[in-house]
C-alpha cells in the first residue's frame, strides 16, 4: 500500500529533477491519450465482429435449404415427398416451403422486381429449422437422395467456416494492433523520459550530491510519466467511449456497421486501458531512467 502511495503522492524535493510542462511532459500526454482512443477503438470492432459472426453463425447452424429440381411435371409430388422425409426426421423442428412472393423477393436483388416466375423453370426452396440437438446432415443426403431424386441440401457449412474463419482472424488483428499500441507507448514514453532525464543533469548532479540515490531520483521521473500516462489515457479513453457512443444504432445482425460497440461485461475493456497504460509507462520510465542515471555516473 505505501509504494503505491508513494507513487500518487511523490517526494517534491525529488519532484524537482522532472519538468512539469513542456514538450516531453505534453508528448506523454498526447501519445498516451491517442494511444488509449485508437485502443478502444479496435477492441470495439474486434469484439462486434466477434459477437456479430457468433450471431450469424449460430443463425446458420440451425437452419438449412432444400432445393428441389425446377420441374413443372414432378414439382407438387417431389414437394410432398421431401415434406414427408423432413417431418419424419429427428432433429429437424419446423419445415416450410417457400411461397412464390418469397422467392421472387430472394431473386429481386438479382433479376429486378418484374421476373416472371410462372414462365421460368424456378426450384421450389424449403426452409429447414433445426431443433437444439441438430439432425444428421449425411443421413438426411442419403434419404432425399433415395425419396426425392434430384434434391440438394444446403446445410450452409459452406457460409459457416469462412465466416468464422474471418471473425477469428479480425480478432487476431485486433489483438495484435492493441500489443502494438502499447509497445509504441513504451518505445515513446522512454524517449521521453531518456530526453527529461538528459536535459536534467545538473539536477540531478545536485542531488546526488546530497547523497540521494539513483533509485530516490528514478522513482520521481517513475511517478510523473506514470501518472501522466494515465491521465492521457483516461482522456482517449473517454474519447473513444464518446466516439462509439454517436455510432448509428440498430440490429446488429443485420450489418456490422450497425452495432460497434461493447455489451454486457465487455463495458469493462475501457476501464482497463487506463491501468494498462500506466503500468507500461511505469516500468518503460523505471527501465529508461536506471539505463539512463547508470550512463550520467
Amino acid at each position: 500500500m505505501k509504494p503505491l502511495l508513494d507513487l500518487i503522492v511523490g517526494n517534491p524535493l525529488a519532484d524537482r529533477a522532472v519538468p512539469q510542462t513542456g514538450v516531453t511532459a505534453r508528448l506523454t500526454v498526447f501519445v498516451a491519450a491517442v494511444m488509449a482512443f485508437l485502443a478502444v477503438i479496435a477492441l470495439a470492432v474486434s469484439l462486434t465482429t466477434n459477437r456479430v459472426a457468433s450471431l450469424w453463425a449460430d443463425e446458420l447452424a440451425q437452419s438449412a435449404t432444400l432445393r428441389l429440381p425446377a420441374d413443372p411435371a414432378t414439382a407438387d409430388a417431389l414437394l410432398l415427398s421431401a415434406l414427408e422425409v423432413l417431418e419424419t426426421t429427428p432433429g429437424i423442428s419446423t419445415v416450410r416451403a417457400l411461397s412464390q412472393d418469397e422467392q421472387q423477393a430472394l431473386l429481386e436483388p438479382w433479376f429486378g422486381p418484374d421476373l416472371p416466375l410462372d414462365a421460368l423453370p424456378v426450384p421450389q426452396l424449403i426452409e429447414i429449422v433445426a431443433d437444439g440437438e441438430g439432425y444428421d446432415a449425411d443421413g438426411l443426403r442419403a434419404r432425399l437422395e433415395g425419396q426425392v431424386p434430384g434434391a440438394v441440401l444446403d446445410d450452409h457449412t459452406a457460409w459457416r467456416e469462412p465466416l468464422l474463419k474471418a471473425a477469428s482472424r479480425v480478432r487476431l488483428i485486433g489483438w495484435t494492433v492493441i500489443l502494438l499500441i502499447g509497445a509504441t507507448v513504451a518505445a515513446m514514453i522512454t524517449l521521453a523520459a531518456q530526453a527529461a532525464l538528459a536535459g536534467n543533469v545538473q539536477v540531478i548532479s545536485v542531488l546526488r550530491l546530497v547523497g540521494a540515490t539513483d533509485t530516490y531520483i528514478a522513482r520521481a521521473f517513475v511517478r510523473r510519466f506514470t501518472l501522466r500516462a494515465g491521465a492521457g489515457a483516461i482522456a482517449g479513453s473517454i474519447l473513444g467511449v464518446a466516439v462509439l457512443s454517436l455510432m448509428p444504432k440498430g440490429d446488429a445482425t443485420g450489418s456490422l456497421l450497425l452495432g460497434v460497440g461493447f455489451e454486457g461485461a465487455e463495458w469493462l475493456w475501457p476501464l482497463f486501458i487506463p491501468t494498462l497504460a500506466a503500468i507500461v509507462a511505469f516500468f518503460a520510465t523505471r527501465a529508461a531512467a536506471f539505463r539512463r542515471l547508470r550512463e550520467q555516473t
